[in-house]
């Protein structure tokens, strides 16, 4: 099992003074458990998980025990009353990183997880997904989550974030909804500042650096050549000899645009001139995609993906990354043990919330469920902030405009104003 001796960069994480909770948390989409892994840390106790991708179940049952469900949450057997339901519906449907598909069936889940949460009313959710799942479809699955969840009398905040601005060391854009039933549960406060990203620097002035890559990474021994390494996972094996070419020439931050067209891969050539299809005018916007990318020492990381292995490359070591490096990176603990061939393990890791971004959450609502009681109330939208630019994408917009035209009369009077002027 999964013991809690996990460290922030530099020294224990604390627990700031909601060690004797006696909360429960019910995962769902739970994957390798990356929120569950927060929300232990701090102090719940998990009662459910679901999730019906076979390495990813035998991951969270390694770690934290016999209480998940390998199956569809369309099939989900009886939910056990947790105090609280997180959850991330497959985002694939939504991410930039792949083909966005509105119709995708993976975003029904979206209305699925909202419809259990009413059905069920724990005393709160969390709801965590892709910044794409703003505008795929119009809007619409943000719909499918709002209407039953706000018809159901919770109090809910929506905010667009970066896990850098949290302390992971990655900008990793996420959407993240908060709802209490009946109170106002807040958003836990922003605890770092970051640089190395578009917008990085609109949000958490004054606040301590993010830890850098070399932070998460740096104290690791050299990777062995072979599987399993020391701490498990991480081993490189050797190059060929276009990869290591590849990596010799790249300089931090540096990615494949940067080298000699011959040694553009096959698929990067493919995708060289792709546009990004959110409504910004499409000269260059984006560009191409990064290819392979040496990653910058004293930076966040990029985001971490199921292409992480073969995406980015370290620092200062002609090599790619290892799968261990991957899971720090995402601020899973070395004893955290994941099971299946690399390409599942890092999956796993890609498609998981970082588990200190879930203990930032899971503390701030420790805290707020300790001072608040469930009521019968009307459910109101308290903030919605879907971006820390001044300007947004007419995607965006229309995503906003749908939000005004349904939910007016759900709006909190203090949000109103700053919502209607978006």
């Amino acid at each position: 099992m999964f013991e809690h001796n996990v460290t922030d960069y530099g020294g224990e994480i604390r627990l700031d003074g909601v060690t004797d909770v006696a909360f429960t948390v019910a995962d769902f989409f739970s994957g390798a458990g990356g929120l569950t892994c927060g929300f232990r840390r701090a102090g719940f106790n998990p009662l459910y998980a679901i999730d019906c991708w076979s390495p990813a179940v035998r991951t969270y049952e390694l770690n934290h025990g016999h209480h998940i469900e390998h199956g569809s949450v369309h099939e989900s057997s009886a939910v056990p009353d947790a105090d609280v339901f997180v959850g991330g519906p497959p985002c694939q449907g939504f991410s930039s990183a792949g083909r966005r598909v509105a119709d995708d069936e993976r975003n029904s889940l979206v209305r699925i997880y909202a419809n259990l949460i009413a059905r069920h009313r724990p005393k709160a959710f969390v709801f965590e997904n892709v910044e794409g799942f703003l505008t795929t479809g119009g809007g619409r699955f943000l719909i499918d989550l709002l209407e039953p969840v706000l018809a159901a009398g919770y109090k809910v905040h929506f905010r667009k974030v970066n896990a850098a601005n949290f302390g992971v060391p990655q900008h990793r854009k996420r959407v993240l909804a908060i709802g209490g039933l009946g109170f106002d549960p807040s958003f836990p406060e922003f605890s770092h500042s970051a640089a190395g990203a578009p917008g990085a620097h609109l949000v958490g002035s004054g606040k301590p650096t993010t830890p850098s890559v070399r932070d998460a990474i740096g104290t690791l021994p050299l990777p062995s050549a072979e599987p399993p390494g020391s701490p498990a996972d991480h081993y490189s094996k050797p190059l060929t000899d276009g990869w290591a070419q590849r990596c010799k020439l790249l300089k931090p931050g540096q990615c494949m645009r940067d080298l000699p067209e011959h040694l553009w891969h096959g698929s990067y050539h493919r995708r060289a001139n792709r546009r990004v299809a959110d409504g910004m005018p499409t000269e260059k916007r984006g560009g191409a995609p990064a290819g392979i990318r040496r990653l910058q020492p004293d930076e966040p990381s990029k985001a971490i993906t199921g292409a992480a292995l073969r995406d980015f490359i370290h620092y200062e070591q002609d090599r790619c990354l290892t799968i261990r490096e991957c899971a720090r990176l995402q601020t899973f603990p070395d004893d955290f043990q994941f099971v299946g061939t690399p390409a599942e393990k890092v999956q796993q890791i890609g498609n998981s919330v970082p588990p200190l971004l879930g203990y930032k959450i899971a503390a701030h609502l420790a805290l707020v469920l300790r001072k608040n009681r469930v009521a019968d109330s009307p459910g109101e939208l308290l903030s919605f902030k879907p971006t820390a630019s001044e300007g947004m994408s007419p995607a965006l917009q229309k995503t906003c405009d749908l939000v005004r035209r349904l939910f007016s009369q759900r709006v909190s009077q203090s949000e109103e104003m700053l919502l209607w002027n978006l």
